[in-house]
């Protein structure tokens, strides 16, 4: 509710939103939840274009963490009950923190689309595309194991780095995936801040199992390219899941439901039946 005048105090204090125009009377202003300094309407559009894109972010941000958590907790554990071996040491863990959280704190910063409608939160749609991605990424992981113990022969240290040097980049990848319900090479792409955020800390991360640096086993660049490119290619496999589970539950809507019925009924026209 926007007004200006006596008259409309009562209804911009009954509103969920009041707000009271440049030049409003002091009771309009008292009443309301907002009061506009300047001419215009504008400041309201962009307000609401603004409380959106804090939602998207807040909802990237969501899904993302969930999403990591289900993949390196899950894994992790199932690691050490099937193969009765740590996959990464506390060290890791940590630096795995670090290496995570500088993009992350960048979301706030990302460029995200505007709903034109009225956004909400959906629970069950953020756990859904969580559990999805994070079950994707433990299946991913537990390859890339397998590819280290098996077919390069690795040390269990040289494995360890190997699957450190997996979860930082593909974490990383993964965090542009989740941002937007599009295709992650469309429109919006992510801003600046949260771009070379994550291409600074993957950089670290691969110069640090390249080197070691006292803190792990170094591997060689050929084990690194691996790495790289095995996670390159789950980035696209996460992304059509991550689509696909989308357009499943907007089909499951209700109202797209009734619509279906609606246009599958049949109308009498009084000729005949049209289906």
């Amino acid at each position: 509710m926007t007004g200006d005048g006596v008259n409309d105090a009562p209804a911009l204090k009954q509103a969920d939103t009041g707000i009271a125009v440049s030049g409003a009377t002091d009771a309009a202003r008292a009443a309301a939840d907002l009061v506009l300094t300047e001419p215009g309407l504008s400041v309201i559009v962009k307000a609401v274009e603004e409380a959106r894109k804090i939602f998207e972010r807040m909802n990237s941000y969501a899904i993302y963490r969930i999403t990591e958590t289900i993949r390196i907790m899950f894994f992790v554990v199932l690691a050490m009950v099937v193969f009765d071996f740590y996959p990464i040491t506390a060290i890791m863990i940590i630096l795995l923190a670090f290496f995570n959280d500088v993009p992350i704190m960048a979301i706030a910063y990302d460029n995200t689309w505007v709903d034109p409608k009225p956004v909400r939160w959906d629970m069950h749609r953020v756990f859904t595309v969580s559990t999805v991605l994070g079950l994707i990424g433990v299946v991913e992981t537990f390859g890339l194991l397998l590819i280290a113990r098996d077919w390069l022969h690795l040390s269990g240290s040289q494995i360890q780095t190997f699957i450190f040097l997996k979860l930082a980049v593909a974490g990383h990848l993964t965090l542009f995936v989740a941002r937007t319900r599009r295709p992650f090479l469309t429109r919006p792409f992510p801003a600046g801040t949260l771009l070379w955020s994550a291409i600074i800390t993957k950089l670290l991360a691969t110069l640090l199992v390249a080197f070691g640096l006292g803190l792990v086993t170094p591997i060689s660049w050929a084990n690194i390219g691996l790495v790289w490119a095995y996670c390159l290619v789950w980035m696209f496999i996460e992304d059509w899941a991550k689509l696909g589970v989308y357009r499943h539950m907007d089909l499951s809507k209700p109202r797209h439901r009734a619509f279906l019925r609606r246009i599958k009924t049949p109308v009498n026209t009084g000729q005949g039946t049209v289906g």
